[in-house]
C-alpha cells in the first residue's frame, strides 16, 4: 500500500506541475533570466508538450519504483528523493517569493507522504547512488522531452 502511495502522491503533485508549469516559466522568464543569470536562458524555454512529455517520463519512472515495493533501495531512494524535491519547492517558492509550479502539493501532499512512507520502512538504509537519483531523472527526463519535442526539419 505505501508504495502505490508513491505513484499515488506523485500523481497529485505533477498534475499541479502539468496545469501550471508551462504558463508559469512563460510569464516569469524575464524574472528568471534576470534574476538567475549563471541558468542558460534556454532553462526556461518550456512548453506545455515538453511539460507533458517530461511528466510522463517521470511518471514510469516512479511507477517503476512504487512497483519495486518497500523492500527495494530503489523505492527508498525514491521515497528520499520525493521529499528532497518537496523541500526544493519551497526553497523555490521562498527564492521567488511568491507560487512556483508545485509550491501547492509540496507541504500538502509531497513532504507529509514522504515523511510517513520512510518512517514505515523497514530497512531506512540508502544505497550511495541514491542521491544521485533525483537529479539524473528530473535531467534525463527534460533532455529526453527535448529531443522528443523539438521541431524537426522534414525533409522528403
Amino acid at each position: 500500500m505505501a508504495a502505490w502511495g508513491l505513484l499515488a502522491a506523485w500523481t497529485l503533485h505533477d498534475a499541479e506541475e502539468l496545469a501550471t508549469m508551462a504558463s508559469w516559466a512563460r510569464e516569469h522568464r524575464a524574472e528568471l533570466t534576470e534574476r538567475f543569470p549563471w541558468i542558460p536562458e534556454g532553462v526556461w524555454e518550456l512548453d506545455q508538450r515538453h511539460v507533458t512529455v517530461a511528466i510522463g517520463l517521470m511518471g514510469a519512472l516512479v511507477a517503476s519504483a512504487a512497483a519495486s515495493g518497500p523492500k527495494s533501495a530503489l523505492y527508498r531512494a525514491a521515497v528520499a528523493s520525493f521529499g528532497v524535491h518537496g523541500v526544493i519547492h519551497l526553497a523555490q517558492a521562498t527564492a521567488m517569493r511568491g507560487y512556483t509550479p508545485g509550491a501547492v502539493t509540496a507541504p500538502l501532499v509531497v513532504i507529509p507522504y514522504s515523511v510517513w512512507a520512510w518512517r514505515r520502512l523497514e530497512d531506512r538504509r540508502l544505497p550511495a547512488w541514491s542521491w544521485l537519483l533525483l537529479p539524473l531523472a528530473l535531467g534525463g527526463v527534460h533532455a529526453a522531452a527535448h529531443v522528443l519535442t523539438k521541431p524537426r526539419d522534414r525533409h522528403f
